[in-house]
């Protein structure tokens, strides 16, 4: 029995504390808020009343049922979210800790995951994964096998939209994918109220981006079978070079395939192949060959740059033309003025005629006899000067050849003045350059 003395008041029991928040987590949507907004109304709000109110509001998202609840839930977590930003909390000691702000933070971080993880599907779900289904049929580098699939692949996925929907549907091509978006749209399906609907579009569009991931495309075949779909051994007799890659080639070229090899410098990746393609494709000069060999000409390839100049395409010279300026690379420098001289356009006159004056003696010799390609009269001038001035013979002996080239009389006669030349290459040119003026009618 107690004397009467008073005693001292119980402090609340760690069951009483799980009773409580058992309470919360089976609380209904309403209580749950109610709980919420309770706690972040209290006369001073602490860490423990935003604690509780996360609690609460934890148990609201687990009573929502409907788009609707979510959006009351989601102006709940705003509520306590700002509650939590204004809140006198203690801060962290040091810098690098953790506080009471960030832990509330996190929480709050993780119940907006929760929310959004609750919400939809919707309608636009299907419509975006349709939309990314019909890029995939459109972009992908199918197989003859592979096209047949992926059409498979769409009229079943078309007809089963059909059945959800009974839109008349049918085909199994990217429009048939567009109608299926549209006739989506169109049937304004409510998340709510159409959640079945929507889940059953969604569950049939899951099997179309299986069917299309299935169906073969180039890439999942190995490069000899790549190759072979493409009839490229076809040529292949009972005698044959090791590897038959090899006599397949040759095979091509001899019969001027050039896109067969193309197809082979892009399949094979052995430098041994990559050798042999563009020496065919030198030797061929083909015009296919233009947009493949731009694309590594951009990379300052010079087999690339070779090939452009064996075809004289013109569409290289914006391409090219810079690399005459890199003085780093003279060899780079020196394949790219022959392959403009060999294009023999006057678009890349300037170009050229401003190596004439790089250090590289072989650079500026190759600047002039690509000048001489081009025949530009334009190029008399400076050509002139360096036959006259420059202090490599075989530099001017290049400059002498190309006024000879040019053929015009003022570029013969300044080649023809230096037939007394003491470099024998000068005076060779000069001697022609003569017999070039004399050939001249009166």
């Amino acid at each position: 029995m107690s004397d009467g003395d008073d005693e001292p008041a119980e402090e609340p029991s760690e069951s009483a504390d799980a009773d409580e928040e058992a309470a919360v987590e089976g609380a209904s949507l309403d209580e749950a808020l109610a709980s919420a907004e309770a706690a972040i109304d209290a006369e001073e709000v602490g860490e423990d009343e935003l604690a509780e109110a996360l609690d609460a509001l934890a148990a609201a998202l687990d009573a929502a049922e409907t788009e609707a609840d979510l959006d009351e839930v989601e102006a709940a977590i705003d509520d306590v979210a700002d509650a939590v930003e204004s809140a006198d909390l203690p801060e962290p000691e040091e810098e690098d800790e953790e506080g009471p702000r960030d832990e509330l933070e996190a929480r709050v971080d993780d119940l907006r995951g929760r929310l959004e993880d609750e919400r939809g599907p919707y309608a636009e779900d299907v419509v975006e994964a349709v939309e990314a289904s019909k890029t995939t049929l459109t972009e992908a580098d199918w197989t003859e096998t592979g096209e047949g699939e992926a059409a498979e692949a769409v009229e079943t996925y078309v007809a089963a939209v059909d059945d959800v929907l009974d839109a008349d549907l049918s085909g199994d091509d990217a429009d048939a994918l567009d109608d299926v978006a549209a006739a989506v749209e169109a049937a304004d399906l409510d998340a709510d109220d159409d959640a079945e609907t929507i889940a059953s579009l969604l569950e049939a569009t899951d099997g179309l981006e299986s069917g299309l991931d299935a169906a073969e495309e180039w890439s999942d075949l190995t490069t000899r079978e790549q190759l072979d779909a493409h009839g490229f051994y076809d040529v292949l007799g009972h005698r044959k070079d090791f590897p038959p890659e090899w006599s397949a080639l040759k095979e091509h070229e001899k019969r001027g395939d050039a896109d067969m090899v193309l197809l082979a410098l892009e399949k094979l990746g052995s430098d041994f192949m990559e050798e042999h393609c563009l020496d065919a494709l030198r030797r061929m000069a083909p015009e296919e060959a233009v947009e493949p060999m731009l694309e590594r000409a951009d990379r300052r390839d010079q087999d690339a740059i070779e090939i452009l100049g064996k075809i004289a395409t013109p569409e290289a010279i914006d391409t090219i033309s810079e690399y005459v300026e890199t003085e780093s690379d003279p060899q780079l420098q020196k394949t790219t003025l022959k392959a403009l001289g060999e294009i023999g356009s006057d678009e890349a006159t300037q170009a050229v005629a401003d190596a004439l004056v790089m250090e590289n003696d072989g650079v500026r010799s190759h600047a002039a006899r690509a000048l001489g390609m081009i025949g530009d009269a334009r190029a008399i001038s400076p050509l002139s000067d360096v036959l006259a001035d420059d202090d490599a013979d075989t530099v001017r002996a290049s400059a002498a050849w190309a006024l000879v080239q040019i053929g015009t009389e003022d570029a013969l006669e300044a080649a023809a003045e230096h037939a007394d030349d003491s470099s024998y290459l000068v005076s060779v040119e000069a001697e022609r350059a003569a017999e070039a003026l004399g050939a001249k009618p009166a």
